[in-house]
């Protein structure tokens, strides 16, 4: 696997990841992605591998198919421009609300509880919690018709666009578009990725019921830990290295849930940094937090969490390296 620093006339070979985070996270990854690539000059869509989990799925789809960040961008803000793709989405309304509707009755899969019993070592306790949690009602269609607004039919353009989702069957992680996969249409594979347990409905593919990817890992950045990608650009919505301090309920334990999943993105940089590749990692800080609230899927907010990002994202760019501390 090529380095950086091996064969210094080459140009880094760079992966891109995009965390889960609902509808307000992917506000915060849009503006995130338009500000990184207006001040370091990266072209998101430039990339040589991507991946995007649950709402970072529905932007890795996009960019992989050539949408470009300022398209992102003025989707999010409601404007049309004559000549560029036209993304079959309204943000306000795709997610089907802040609250999930009544979802159906009866444990989401028997069998991933019963390999947790038998073989601990086999599930991760994290995806055995999610199983507890029943079908969701929610409809991910419309998310479907976005992918087919960029991207009709088949798999990606991009030749390395990787989709994660768990299998509901078995509770194991799998990431479509990797080596060895099964096949699946794009569309499908980014309604998996969105489909948030107890929210949503599962998605079939193949045969099997498959759920949200961020049940296993919010990024799972680690991935990347084996590809060919010199330096790894992590831009993670449900992490926070720098909190705020909420005073509501819900806020409140929206941080805790962040606080773990913080400590599990730091294992998996600090994976990427053990095999040689840099790691550059963007999070929410303070002032993103405080638009965000305790409600990830609160349209309300979306369009001061986009701006809020943009803003901040400047800030953290300008002033020091994009390199977080992976504590």
């Amino acid at each position: 696997m090529r380095r950086a620093g091996e064969g210094a006339s080459l140009s880094p070979r760079r992966g891109l990841v995009l965390g889960a985070g609902g509808v307000l996270g992917a506000a915060w990854l849009t503006g995130a992605l338009h500000t990184l690539e207006r001040v370091t000059g990266f072209d998101p869509r430039a990339a040589d591998y991507l991946m995007g989990t649950s709402a970072g799925s529905v932007l890795a789809a996009a960019l992989g198919a050539g949408v470009g960040t300022q398209v992102l961008v003025d989707n999010q803000l409601g404007i049309v421009t004559r000549g560029a793709p036209k993304l079959d989405f309204d943000p306000d309304t795709v997610s089907g609300g802040k609250r999930p509707p009544l979802p159906r009755p009866g444990i989401g899969s028997r069998s991933v509880l019963r390999q947790r019993l038998r073989h601990r070592s086999y599930v991760h306790p994290q995806v055995a919690l999610y199983s507890l949690l029943p079908e969701g009602r929610g409809d991910l269609e419309p998310v479907g018709r976005l992918v087919d607004s960029v991207n009709p039919g088949g798999w990606s353009p991009h030749p390395h666009c990787w989709i994660p989702a768990v299998d509901l069957e078995t509770g194991r992680r799998t990431v479509f578009g990797s080596p060895g996969a099964p096949d699946a249409l794009l569309r499908d594979a980014v309604m998996a990725s969105c489909a948030v347990p107890g929210w949503y409905q599962p998605v079939r593919i193949g045969g099997r019921r498959y759920v949200d990817g961020g049940v296993r890992s919010s990024t799972s950045a680690n991935l990347f830990a084996t590809v060919d990608v010199d330096e790894v650009y992590v831009l993670a919505p449900m992490a926070s290295y720098e909190l705020d301090q909420p005073r509501s309920v819900g806020a409140l334990m929206e941080r805790g849930i962040r606080r773990y999943i913080t400590r599990q993105l730091t294992g998996e940089v600090r994976a990427l940094r053990r095999a040689g590749i840099t790691v550059h990692v963007l999070t929410p800080g303070p002032a993103d937090l405080e638009t965000i609230g305790g409600n990830l899927m609160d349209p309300s907010r979306r369009l001061f969490v986009l701006e809020t990002a943009r803003r901040t994202t400047a800030e953290k760019l300008e002033a020091e390296p994009v390199e977080e501390d992976a504590r």
